[in-house]
């Protein structure tokens, strides 16, 4: 590919054609999330690919579990944290934080094996007392092009 000597090292332009009902809902949706322009959207979507790939795959990535609990269900927080416990070498952070009187939202990052880290998510929904718990997908970043 020749580079346009206008373009900053290490970009490369591209041309796509789609049809025109495709390129207004791509515009729609860059307005819509407030990114400045077309390709910083479609790098997003091209990363959030790759993300999905590297979970698919098997490899190291990082993860948040989302917790919405009742803390006053009787051995809910001894059980919730056995669970980290077991999982020390996964667990990278967590934030607990109190609603109100009996609801708190617990936030958890973990580093492993995509099946480690959602068997671990789904260890925590399955608790009586747990609301809502959802696993978020994220990389280590060392496999996606800077």
């Amino acid at each position: 590919m020749k580079r346009n000597t206008e373009e900053p090292a290490g970009l490369v332009r591209l041309s796509i054609s789609i049809e025109a009902p495709l390129a207004q809902e791509l515009q729609r949706l860059v307005d819509r999330t407030g990114y400045e322009n077309r390709s910083e959207y479609v790098r997003d979507l091209i990363r959030k690919e790759l993300v999905a790939e590297e979970w698919d795959r098997g490899l190291e990535v990082l993860g948040t579990i989302t917790l919405l609990y009742d803390h006053h269900q009787h051995g809910l927080t001894d059980r919730l944290n056995h669970l980290q416990h077991d999982h020390l070498a996964h667990v990278l952070a967590s934030t607990h934080v109190h609603l109100d009187h009996h609801m708190c939202a617990e936030m958890i990052m973990l580093r492993g094996k995509p099946d480690t880290l959602r068997a671990l998510a789904d260890g925590m929904r399955r608790l009586k007392g747990v609301l809502h718990a959802t696993l978020s997908v994220s990389s280590t970043g060392s496999n996606l092009p800077h």
